[in-house]
């Protein structure tokens, strides 16, 4: 068994690489493999990692979360809104809204303790999607046509529509599970206390990193302010109660509105966060509790469909309100089933919230990694081939990529 810190982090980079390595060669995105590496090397298979060693490195996976969140926040420029249009937003928010209700109603449905705070938050984190793995198979077969172009703003904009309901959720799932004097200060005012406070600092904190920003010129110094800046909203978040997630996805929001130089900065970011996204994935899968999961198994398996459902119904009616054309209410939805980073990012910061029963929060993040696993292995495969059905890759691609694929794994060097 592994007990230096150093060492942990050394093995988990490890195992991330070589799986993530296999993963490309069976065309699977890397938080797959990631997220697999975890579990190989966790407590409940090779138990090299043990829980401990887990909880005396989760400065990791808080300063990931606050990073993720961060990055989200940089999308959101009013200018890119602007562009999306009234159909990309109507389709984004009922498409998100719909999965939410759509999967908590089915929770409900699910007997057991915490029932209520349990469909709350796991329907909260239905809503979010992963950008890279649908990118990764747009880029990967060429894909062009009005789904690939509706596609794209919807999986960046949903994120930050599925912070802001997960932050709701979350503060409301806190009052509940407290099962005591249920009051309006309690279920209204204190989520929304939360969440307004949190968008204060967030805001605050992203207006002086814009300007700060003017009077350093070089990467190194601008990479140091915007660490800082992510650190401090983190460690504030906690100490006063705030969701580090919104607080930082604000930070990332109010920056990218205030810079025009914005995405070229936010690239230096981007060559840093990429070793601490791994480990954060790698210690989320070493998380996941086999022994819990034939509990869990039915709640599991329930949401995988009803998440599924909300999806494709939710972007077909959010398609037909907006007038989007006939492919893309019918493809739109299964190309959203993928699911990663955000969600794991939610399951985690549920875990962290130590107002929350430890029965439920185990439950919260086994279904979740277990769902992003199942939605990660096949999200990618049902994306190319709601593309292909849709007549946006051509067949030429998808042969050559196939070619390419056995010849990459004929050929395997590291």
């Amino acid at each position: 068994m592994v007990t230096q810190p150093l060492l942990i982090v050394a093995l988990a980079m490890a195992a991330g690489l070589v799986l993530s390595r296999l993963m490309k060669l069976l065309n699977l995105p890397n938080v797959t493999g990631y997220l697999i590496a975890g579990v190989l090397i966790g407590p409940y298979v090779l138990n090299l990692v043990t829980m401990e060693h887990i909880q005396g490195i989760k400065l990791i996976t808080t300063t990931a979360l606050g990073f993720i969140a961060f990055s989200i926040g940089g999308e959101f420029k009013i200018k890119f809104l602007k562009k999306l249009g009234k159909q990309i937003i109507v389709i984004t928010i009922v498409q998100a809204v719909t999965t939410v209700v759509v999967v908590a109603a089915a929770l409900l449905l699910i007997p057991g303790e915490h029932r209520l705070p349990r469909a709350l938050l796991l329907g909260a984190i239905a809503a979010a999607t992963a950008p890279a793995a649908t990118l990764l198979v747009v880029r990967q077969y060429k894909a062009r046509g009005p789904v690939t172009e509706t596609l794209l703003p919807v999986t960046a904009f949903d994120d930050a529509i599925g912070l802001m309901i997960f932050s709701l959720c979350l503060a409301l799932a806190i009052a509940f599970s407290a099962g005591e004097g249920l009051t309006v200060q309690a279920v209204v005012l204190e989520p929304l206390r939360e969440i307004g406070l949190s968008l204060l600092v967030g805001g605050v904190a992203g207006g002086l990193l814009g300007i700060i920003t003017r009077y350093f010129r070089s990467n190194a110094n601008r990479l140091c302010l915007m660490l800082a800046t992510v650190f401090a909203c983190v460690a504030l978040s906690e100490k006063w109660e705030l969701s580090s997630l919104l607080t930082c996805m604000m930070v990332g929001a109010v920056f990218a509105n205030m810079r025009r130089d914005s995405i070229r900065i936010l690239e230096i970011v981007d060559g840093w966060t990429p070793a601490l996204f791994m480990l954060f994935f790698v210690f989320s899968g070493a998380e996941l509790d086999f022994s819990i999961l034939p509990a869990v198994g039915i709640a599991g398996v329930v949401y995988i469909i009803a998440r599924s459902l909300g999806k494709y119904f939710g972007a077909f009616a959010g398609s037909a309100m907006s007038g989007a054309e006939p492919t893309v209410k019918k493809y739109l939805g299964i190309t959203l089933f993928p699911q990663a980073g955000v969600a794991i990012g939610m399951a985690q910061m549920v875990a962290a919230t130590p107002e929350l029963p430890a029965e439920l929060s185990g439950q919260v993040v086994t279904v979740a990694l277990f769902a992003t696993l199942v939605y990660e292995l096949i999200g990618p495969i049902l994306t190319k081939i709601a593309l292909a059905k849709a007549g946006e890759i051509a067949p030429e691609n998808l042969k050559h990529h196939i070619k390419r694929n056995w010849k990459d794994l004929l050929n395997w060097k590291l």
